[in-house]
């Protein structure tokens, strides 16, 4: 057989997000663009800020020798120099350009940093619901996902946390704002985690904590993000610009090391090796040239406090039962009916709303809905999401 028997098994268990968007695609052929409201994917609408545009015109207009050529696997020293005085602003921590390694993408460059760190059985300890892909980017590298629940609000557990923490555990891997639900992880919280965790460092056991930083810039109602770098020494960081520039299709991002681990020079040139190793070589080296000055920028973060606001008020009038999110583009209410691959279904044959099952983020009776669409898009799935609350919920 062709297919590995590994990748058949994981490809069964997963690719929920990319099933519905498929069956979004076959339904709008039957009945039309307007007549189909498909929710499954994280794929922005709204368009790159014009000035970064503008700066990519500015530099396709005016090459420089070898603009397209191979640079240092790391990246451009400028780029890296720009990232890097954003970061020493930003945590107030002294990075240096030495700490920034250029990515394809948060993808990218959790791959290359998990191949960099795991030997064989290394655990990784992911709170759930959790962006599932974090699951074979661990296994493909040797290590070991552990996945620990968090709570009624999708806060962090840390009693379930310290229950999971071996003499195997090598890493932590946080993403807030979270994927699926939306949720920024709370100040104290991520206090109590790094608390814990100097605790294990204190009795010899350094656990790093890796943070998937692609929807930090998008973040509601004037939240500021905790500053987990002086909370805590190991902490590495992997930022993806995908979403708050709406750059998803250039795959571009990086890696963030504190400058309080001493063994950055060697962790980079293992980093070097397995972006070799897995192909990536590089980050595209046009978007290098141009994303180290837009560090400050972003989209229009209230384009979607707007439609967050709106599709929670209509979910929640519907009778769903949800926790309101306070970042990225995403909600996950709760199923209705206990097995919400059912509910699903059912959404989609009865009023052609497309959302993903909460089983493709680890956590069942749930669904995902990714508003990250046209306004207007919301406004016609408005009936369809009262619809089903008449049927369903307040019967």
């Amino acid at each position: 057989m062709l297919v590995s028997e590994v990748i058949k098994k994981q490809m069964e268990e997963t690719g929920w997000i990319r099933r519905m968007f498929e069956e979004g695609i076959r339904l709008r052929k039957i009945y039309g663009d307007e007549n189909v409201y498909d929710f499954s994917l994280g794929n922005p609408f709204i368009e790159p800020p014009e000035q970064l545009i503008k700066a990519l015109i500015e530099t396709l207009n005016n090459p420089v020798p070898g603009m397209h050529r191979y640079m240092p696997n790391n990246g451009y020293e400028e780029v890296r120099e720009d990232i890097a005085e954003y970061l020493k602003v930003r945590y107030d921590l002294p990075f240096t350009k030495d700490h920034v390694y250029m990515s394809a993408g948060s993808a990218g460059g959790l791959n290359i940093l998990l191949k960099s760190m795991l030997n064989a059985g290394d655990e990784v300890i992911v709170p759930k619901p959790y962006f599932m892909e974090f699951k074979y980017y661990i296994e493909s590298h040797g290590g070991v996902i552990k996945t620990v629940s968090t709570d009624d609000e999708f806060q962090l557990d840390l009693d379930k946390i310290a229950s999971a923490i071996t003499e195997k555990t090598k890493a932590i891997l946080i993403n807030t704002p979270n994927n699926p639900t939306g949720v920024v992880y709370k100040e104290e919280k991520l206090k109590e985690l790094a608390r814990l965790l100097n605790e294990k460092r204190n009795k010899g056991k350094s656990i790093y904590l890796i943070c998937d930083d692609a929807y930090r810039k998008i973040v509601f109602d004037n939240i500021n993000l905790p500053n987990i770098f002086k909370m805590y020494d190991l902490v590495i960081s992997v930022t993806s610009h995908s979403k708050d520039l709406a750059l998803p299709g250039e795959r571009i991002g990086y890696i963030a090391i504190s400058p309080k681990i001493k063994e950055v020079k060697s962790l980079v040139t293992a980093l070097m090796f397995s972006s070799r190793a897995l192909g990536f070589v590089n980050a595209p080296a046009l978007f290098q040239r141009v994303i180290g000055k837009f560090q400050e920028n972003s989209i229009d973060v209230m384009d979607y406090q707007k439609k967050r606001d709106y599709i929670y008020r209509i979910i929640t009038e519907a009778g769903f039962e949800c926790v309101k999110p306070q970042g990225a583009f995403y909600l996950f209410p709760k199923s209705p009916i206990k097995d919400e691959l059912k509910f699903v279904k059912i959404m989609q044959e009865e009023e052609r709303i497309l959302v993903v099952p909460g089983r493709g983020f680890g956590k069942s009776g749930f669904f995902r809905i990714a508003y990250c669409v046209p306004f207007e898009k919301l406004l016609k799935a408005t009936d369809g999401f009262k619809n089903i609350g008449k049927r369903y919920i307040k019967g």
